[in-house]
């Protein structure tokens, strides 16, 4: 059985008080929660024969326009599903929430932009949609064997030639987790899930026979996305036993350029440009540097802090270790505090790593800061200062946070299970 928090009754209310106005409308709940999300997706298409399904998270507050904005871009028969944008209902909330806001902003001004442009896959984002019900169909329907059940459809319908239309127009706003549990649950389930839909699509893009290499290539990158993480946690591991073995030894002075290359790797013009064109769009104009700098700063170092939870979510995504699909947290307009019993309260606030390894974490990353001074050597100063801060950062929030109660959805997803 789902949970049974307060967002139940309040779904039923809220139901019961549409359809005392006429609206057809139905609250429907699953005896059980086989398959988490995707198995109630699933259900749900037991409910309604509806040509075309729209698909929102509980948090979401699409324009009363909405369908009427996406339906008419279902303007060829292979178009199979229409995705739109996401707003933040509370972007300015939180450190955590307007980083959030920031990254996010760039995967849907920039990354779906793109891909859409090109021509290449796109990946529907759990929400925020609506999909052609014979797509999901010939698809093969919604299966639960990855925790990013979007994804996964994304690519088994795209591999059958159905086309994705992507609206960035059309904006439907949604809330932000506010605290870092909430947000270490996300990252969970949306790192291991990429990893696992890549072990399981990864072969087939690349033995497809009538997709261009381009298109390969941009898949692959896509679906690795992800072990980006595991990349940087090793880089940053080992970049203090590197500060150590190599300033030591004077005589050295050829591997001064790697140090100086690292000075400005983590400011790459890629890095800039991709984010500063996102705040650019947003903005309607030229990007205000007294704001951008500060975030495009503060987001890298929360993103290298996050390195460790995300690469063992990956791990094990490859690992094909099969996890639970926990809800992300989402506290509404005041808050409703999860009994002390919840075991789903409870997962989510241990699935993050403890306060204690992020700690060690900072201070080995100030040890090799520090030692970056002591030599007069500044190659990995900037790599360091970034890791100390998004490390330290999260431990701070991860101990201020490390309470017994932990904030609980306002409003369940309506087929949650």
């Amino acid at each position: 059985m789902a949970v049974a928090d307060e967002s139940v009754a309040l779904a039923a209310r809220r139901v019961a008080f549409h359809q005392d106005r006429g609206v057809r409308i139905d609250h429907v709940r699953r005896p059980t929660r086989v398959g988490y999300k995707a198995g109630a997706l699933a259900h749900g298409l037991t409910e309604t024969d509806g040509e075309f399904v729209a698909i929102f998270d509980a948090d979401f507050v699409p324009t009363p326009d909405f369908l009427r904005r996406t339906l008419p871009r279902f303007d060829a028969p292979n178009v199979g599903v229409v995705q739109t944008r996401w707003g933040h209902l509370n972007a300015d909330e939180s450190l955590f929430t307007r980083l959030q806001a920031f990254g996010l902003n760039a995967h849907f001004l920039v990354e779906q932009v793109g891909r859409a442009a090109g021509g290449h896959f796109l990946n529907f984002n759990g929400t925020g949609g609506v999909w052609r019900r014979s797509c999901i169909e010939d698809a093969g329907g919604w299966q639960a064997d990855t925790l990013t059940e979007d994804l996964d459809l994304s690519y088994r319908a795209q591999l059958r030639g159905w086309r994705f239309v992507y609206r960035p127009d059309i904006v439907a706003p949604a809330e932000l987790p506010a605290c870092l549990d909430a947000l270490n649950s996300q990252q969970y389930r949306w790192n291991k899930g990429a990893a696992e839909t890549a072990r399981k699509h990864l072969g087939r893009v690349w033995r497809h026979p009538r997709l261009s290499l381009a298109t390969r290539l941009h898949a692959t990158f896509h679906l690795l996305d992800s072990s980006v993480f595991t990349v940087i946690l090793l880089m940053a591991v080992l970049s203090v036993p590197l500060v150590l073995l190599v300033l030591m030894r004077a005589h050295r002075p050829e591997l001064k350029p790697l140090f100086h290359l690292a000075a400005v790797f983590v400011l790459t013009f890629a890095l800039l440009t991709y984010y500063y064109h996102t705040t650019w769009r947003l903005a309607g104009g030229p990007a205000t540097g007294r704001w951008f700098a500060p975030q495009f700063l503060l987001f890298l170092a929360v993103s290298m802090g996050l390195a460790l939870h995300n690469t063992r979510a990956v791990v094990l995504g490859f690992r094909g270790k099969a996890t639970p699909f926990i809800r992300t947290p989402k506290q509404g307009s005041g808050g409703i505090v999860l009994p002390a019993g919840d075991k789903e309260a409870r997962a989510a606030r241990v699935r993050g790593p403890l306060p204690l390894a992020e700690g060690l974490l900072t201070l080995y990353f100030a040890a090799g800061l520090g030692a970056g001074f002591y030599y007069h050597d500044p190659g990995l100063l900037p790599f360091h200062v970034l890791l100390v801060a998004g490390h330290g950062t999260l431990t701070y929030y991860g101990l201020r946070q490390r309470r017994p109660a932990v904030t609980a959805p306002k409003l369940a997803p309506v087929l949650a299970g």
